[in-house]
């Protein structure tokens, strides 16, 4: 019981912190890097990424003096954290995937246009509303600044001292926190987009034009076309060049067989390669370079630098033979 008593102690004396790092930089007046994250961007900074990529493109002339926000954009998204310890939710997201912030997401974080929903915030104090409302101002000028946040009446109010967080009895019981981590990964679910059912073709069988161009990397045998080398004598060129090809493919879309691992079928390829292209000294000297001992590499293998050899070796090889 004592056991239980120092957790339940433990989890409410425990601070809350905030830490991200990743693109923190001290404020000196100067910051212009749009670098952010999207649920938590302020508008200034989305108004420094477009003058940005508009003077990179040369659509506006490069200013002399830069556009820059200050850390005011760090009191947005403050009111964003708020907005979301509150509901469970982001105040700004899109219902509609994009690689970028998508372009309603974008105009509401520029307008400033977000709601409480009454299912959510019903019992939400207003004077929790009002410090949303007053950091989630657009203009920075309008917006609380830390000294504000500090002195507003929901941090100082003693109404509030009456409302004990049941977060310490939640997290004592196993069963209810796992209940609470499901439904919200179910919200969650729902802001996205539901997975689509894709359905792909084996990789052998596609007639992908840019699969092909990659695995043939724009060279095609000619006809009649031969290379000399093998034990058995001379060989139709189309399958040397074809077993350099899987070579290629095999580098750059990595495939494996029933009961064996990626390197395996690297080395199978290469074997197939070898047999059919032994006299030609630039694949001789890229294979002693990237130790190969006949069966295999007994060494980790730069899989894009040896498809780059490797399609040097098909283009002399045609050159070579063309002009026989």
């Amino acid at each position: 019981m004592s056991e239980e008593n120092d957790m339940e102690k433990a989890i409410k004396d425990a601070p809350v912190k905030l830490c991200d790092f990743g693109f923190a930089k001290i404020d000196q007046g100067d910051l212009m890097t749009p670098q952010f994250t999207p649920y938590y961007v302020a508008p200034q900074v989305l108004e420094a990424q477009r003058r940005h990529q508009k003077e990179k493109s040369g659509i506006i002339p490069t200013s002399p003096t830069p556009y820059t926000y200050n850390k005011s954009c760090d009191l947005w998204s403050l009111g964003v954290i708020i907005y979301v310890m509150l509901c469970g939710y982001p105040p700004f997201y899109s219902k509609h995937h994009s690689r970028t912030i998508p372009k309603d997401m974008r105009r509401k974080i520029m307008t400033g246009s977000f709601e409480f929903p009454e299912e959510e915030w019903s019992q939400i104090s207003e004077m929790a509303k009002d410090v949303v409302r007053k950091l989630l101002k657009v203009k920075p000028e309008e917006r609380l600044t830390i000294e504000g946040v500090l002195d507003h009446p929901w941090l100082n109010s003693t109404e509030a001292l009456d409302n004990v967080l049941p977060s310490a009895q939640l997290m004592m019981d196993k069963a209810v926190v796992a209940g609470i981590q499901q439904a919200h990964a179910e919200q969650l679910a729902n802001m996205r987009i539901q997975d689509l059912k894709v359905s792909l073709k084996p990789l052998h069988s596609v007639n992908n034009p840019i699969l092909r161009k990659r695995k043939l990397l724009g060279t095609k045998p000619k006809d009649g076309l031969y290379i000399h080398g093998h034990e058995n004598g001379a060989e139709d060129s189309n399958v040397a060049l074809e077993k350099l090809r899987d070579v290629i493919a095999q580098c750059i879309l990595p495939q494996a067989g029933k009961g064996e691992n990626e390197d395996e079928k690297l080395n199978e390829v290469m074997q197939e390669a070898w047999k059919y292209n032994r006299e030609c000294k630039l694949l001789r000297d890229t294979l002693q370079s990237f130790s190969w001992n006949g069966r295999g590499f007994t060494d980790k293998v730069d899989r894009l630098k040896l498809a780059e050899i490797v399609k040097q070796v098909i283009e002399e090889q045609t050159t070579s033979h063309e002009s026989q």
